[in-house]
């Protein structure tokens, strides 16, 4: 007799990875949600990702996750901040938050999106581009280049939170972000440097909270600290909440 662990094993590639709340107005928008990975210090931030993934639900809107098909930079274990061996693959990691229905991110048209967005974590600066080692010399993934400048090119929203932003910093010249603060200030703001070498990328830093967010609307970017602020788990809910609203409000 199968067990129910194996009942469920095989049933559950069949289960959608297209949120939907059926009840909502705004079920109409279609929003691609880009994973790095799995954990804050190899991928994506999971918390961040899961607020991304529950305001877009309780919005509405038609959900579907892509990630690169490639090897993750390295593998952090995540309870000595150390890293361990095997690697691992980044498609194969954010599956674990896509609940095993993924799409490779070279399958990813912007034409049958209304909107994309990036959570943040180390992923973003280790997988989806090499910011991480490079800084304002890296390069972005080219999946990830050919998707933002894509949506950009269609005038369709880009949403991204926490470091992520380094991405259009580096894809579209003269976009305007937030990654917080420009100064530590005691340690609330540990990465506060990343808003200089934004700018030296030939992006706009704009400072906000963490519970704020910035809305280019030229280029239709939006963007929210997250957890570069050291802050809250209900703050940076609240944030990217603020987010997502601003992102679909741009979106069809």
């Amino acid at each position: 007799m199968q067990s129910v662990l194996s009942k469920f094993l095989r049933f559950a590639p069949n289960y959608t990875n297209r949120l939907v709340h059926t009840g909502s107005a705004a079920m109409s928008a279609k929003v691609a949600v880009v994973l790095s990975g799995c954990g804050v210090y190899d991928g994506s931030e999971v918390h961040e990702a899961s607020a991304c993934l529950v305001h877009l639900s309780r919005a509405g809107a038609d959900v579907t996750m892509f990630a690169p098909d490639i090897d993750q930079m390295h593998t952090i274990d995540h309870t000595k901040g150390e890293e361990m061996k095997p690697n691992r693959n980044v498609l194969c990691e954010s599956a674990r938050i896509a609940r095993g229905n993924i799409t490779a991110l070279s399958q990813l048209k912007s034409s049958d999106f209304d909107a994309v967005v990036f959570p943040g974590g180390f992923g973003a600066a280790k997988n989806l581009s090499n910011w991480a080692a490079e800084n304002v010399n890296c390069t972005v993934n080219a999946d990830v280049e050919k998707v933002i400048k894509s949506f950009h090119t269609e005038s369709k929203p880009i949403g991204l939170t926490c470091i992520a932003p380094v991405l259009v910093a580096k894809c579209l010249p003269g976009v305007e972000v937030t990654v917080g603060h420009a100064a530590e200030e005691g340690g609330k703001w540990p990465y506060a440097g990343t808003a200089g070498a934004i700018e030296q990328c030939g992006a706009k830093h704009v400072p906000k909270e963490v519970t704020e967010v910035h809305v280019d609307l030229k280029s239709k970017v939006v963007t929210t600290p997250a957890y570069m602020c050291n802050a809250e788990l209900h703050e940076v809910f609240d944030g990217i909440g603020k987010f997502i609203t601003a992102v679909l409000k741009m979106a069809k």
